[in-house]
């Protein structure tokens, strides 16, 4: 079947992300915390809450994992469609795929240092006989 998931981190909780009070270095924060930009979400809200870097955390990686996604097949594909920010201070944002057969984690898409600071989307398709994290 077909099921899809919206990740909004209005409740502390999003069902894609495991352990999701667990991540080091993530911050669940919205336009009016204070801590600088983005002022507002993707839509323009203020108040409407997204993740970001701890502040603490400008010189080192904070992961983000996801829970277990089946094998896709032709019936199943897997899509992921995320908004983020990337100012020219922020370094790289990275998607990794970690199947379950392998240790490592493989890049499938990154960007760094983003000249406009400004929220943009990005669709993601997966490819995978083997169960996946990403």
């Amino acid at each position: 079947g077909f099921s899809c998931d919206k990740c909004d981190f209005e409740t502390n909780l999003c069902r894609a992300l495991h352990d999701f009070n667990l991540q080091p270095g993530w911050i669940r924060r919205n336009g009016q915390s204070g801590i600088g930009p983005p002022y507002s979400d993707h839509s323009g809200n203020e108040s409407t809450y997204f993740l970001s870097l701890s502040p603490e955390m400008q010189s080192s990686s904070a992961t983000l994992r996801t829970n277990v996604f089946l094998p896709t097949d032709e019936e199943r594909v897997c899509q992921i469609r995320f908004h983020y920010w990337v100012s020219q201070m922020s370094g790289t944002l990275m998607v990794g795929l970690q199947k379950h057969s392998e240790d490592t984690v493989t890049s499938i898409w990154q960007v760094s240092r983003e000249l406009q600071s400004q929220w943009k989307v990005n669709t993601i398709t997966i490819n995978s006989t083997k169960k996946f994290e990403v």
